[in-house]
């Protein structure tokens, strides 16, 4: 239960943070992982994975990302029916700007912790 808190409470933080570029926390999640793919492509089903949602949950939060133009659709060469979802120049720009703020308010959240101890709960993380 106590982690789950911790897991609400950053993410709030973050997505309150990353608010003044005009995106939440799932949608930062969703940029950043479209610009270190292969390509800076991904379909739906990649992007839900890497983010933990489901499909349809991704397709819901896409619409709007890409009716702000933060994203665009790519048809698939190979196959017609899947689309591909990439970066548009905006929301590269958006997500430069926001790496900075991410970053702040990530760094803002762990200032209690010494760095050893960051480094000690990073590896307890990666055990779980």
């Amino acid at each position: 239960m106590q982690m789950s808190l911790v897991q609400t409470n950053l993410n709030k933080r973050i997505s309150n943070a990353l608010s003044m570029h005009g995106i939440s926390f799932t949608e930062f999640q969703v940029m950043l992982n479209l610009s270190i793919a292969e390509k800076q492509t991904m379909r739906r089903i990649e992007l839900a994975e890497s983010v933990g949602l489901t499909a349809s949950g991704v397709t819901r939060l896409l619409a709007p990302m890409e009716k702000i133009k933060l994203i665009e659709k790519e048809k698939n060469a190979r196959d017609a029916r899947v689309s591909l979802v990439k970066l548009s120049k905006a929301g590269r720009k958006i997500l430069k700007d926001s790496l900075i703020t991410f970053e702040q308010a990530s760094n803002s959240f762990m200032q209690n912790l010494k760095e050893n101890e960051t480094q000690q709960l990073l590896k307890l993380i990666h055990k779980l």
